[in-house]
């Protein structure tokens, strides 16, 4: 077994455990921290399989933004909501759950049945491109023409995005505030 492969396994091994750590426990502060390994694990598979942009995208968007906005959240949050959650009932499985852990195992087999069924070398649309030399083959200029796009084409679109998303923030943390006369 190569390297990469032993990378790969332990990664896809640290993702799924991870991600069945967020799924599983009651902890919320465990769960957020357990996600963002979760993520980071995630780029790390995005490298193994050559996909650098995909990799940082992945970093800079979830793990920089979306789980920031997850603890911004959790840390907003009133202590009587984390009280109620911690304070359910602690059975793993439940007939409440039924629905949940069926949809589960259902989607867990169709998962199986995709993976072990798939020839991708033997899909039509993969062959024809070989066949007519149409493939996109990955090369340094690609990544570089990204770069120049996102920093000077696109430049505007994402600093008004994040402009909202500011204001959005702002919007919360007002909002979640609680007034020094009311109860």
């Amino acid at each position: 077994m190569s390297l990469a492969q032993v990378l790969f396994y332990v990664m896809a091994f640290v993702v799924v455990g991870s991600a069945l750590f967020v799924a599983s426990t009651k902890n919320l502060v465990r769960s957020i921290f357990m996600f963002f390994i979760t993520l980071f694990a995630l780029a790390g598979l995005y490298v193994l399989a050559l996909a650098d942009f995909i990799a940082i995208t992945q970093i800079v968007i979830y793990v920089g933004g979306i789980l920031v906005l997850i603890l911004f959240a959790f840390m907003l949050s009133g202590k009587e909501t984390l009280n109620v959650l911690q304070q359910q009932k602690s059975k793993f499985i439940s007939l409440s759950k039924l629905p949940a852990i069926l949809l589960a195992v259902l989607f867990f087999v169709v998962m199986v049945n995709v993976i072990t069924k798939i020839d991708a070398g033997n899909i039509g649309w993969i062959k024809q491109a070989i066949s007519t030399n149409t493939e996109i083959k990955p090369n340094e200029e690609m990544i570089n023409n990204i770069g120049i796009n996102l920093m000077t084409r696109y430049l505007l679109p994402f600093e008004a995005i994040s402009i909202l998303l500011m204001m959005a923030l702002v919007g919360a943390a007002h909002l979640s505030r609680k007034e020094r006369g009311a109860v």
